[in-house]
């Protein structure tokens, strides 16, 4: 009797029938078994989410400046004094930038204040601290162990095992100009501890 239903249905209905079973178990398969491998996305989603928030600031702060300036106010001068007064309130002394001593020491080109001098700090984490507004060595400097941790582990678990311990105090090195110390150092350090 099934054969006599299936008799009767047209041939092209058939392949589309199967095909669309086909598609919909696939489907349910590939979510069943592979639900599990997002986490590296929703980090990567979190990071980029950090990021736009932070554009979108500066861009409501642009917008202001600039519609404040053209109804005759002056704000950018006071938000550049501003600006120097949060720069100049740092701890670490910061010296004129000396590329070809950093280049002595390091054997290699160095750009200023690229924070992945710092020895345990790669691109990704600097991109961690440029999104937290830590985007100086100077900067670096001027945080805590804790604050960098917390840096650390906005960016998901595959950042919290990294050891900031001695990352400010490398960055008041290369703020500093201590070149040839700063390497010295980091001869001795494995990963940044």
């Amino acid at each position: 009797m099934n054969l006599l239903a299936i008799s009767g249905m047209p041939c092209w209905l058939i392949p589309i029938l199967v095909g669309l079973i086909s598609a919909i178990l696939g489907y349910l398969l590939g979510r069943l078994l592979g639900g599990g491998n997002d986490s590296s996305d929703d980090i990567d989603v979190d990071v980029y989410k950090n990021r736009i928030s932070k554009l979108e600031a500066d861009l409501e702060a642009c917008k202001a400046s600039k519609k404040s300036t053209f109804n005759g106010g002056n704000s950018s001068g006071s938000a550049v004094s501003s600006f120097a007064a949060g720069a100049a309130s740092g701890s670490a002394a910061t010296v004129a930038f000396d590329a070809a001593g950093a280049k002595a020491a390091f054997g290699k080109k160095i750009k200023q204040d690229d924070l992945t001098v710092v020895e345990g700090i790669g691109p990704k984490i600097k991109e961690l601290f440029h999104n937290h507004d830590v985007t100086t060595w100077s900067g670096l400097a001027d945080c805590s162990v804790d604050k960098c941790q917390e840096v650390l582990n906005s960016g998901g678990k595959r950042f919290e095992i990294h050891k900031p311990g001695t990352w400010p105090e490398q960055a008041r090195l290369a703020a500093e100009g201590k070149w040839q110390e700063l390497k010295d150092w980091q001869d001795k350090l494995d990963g940044g501890r």
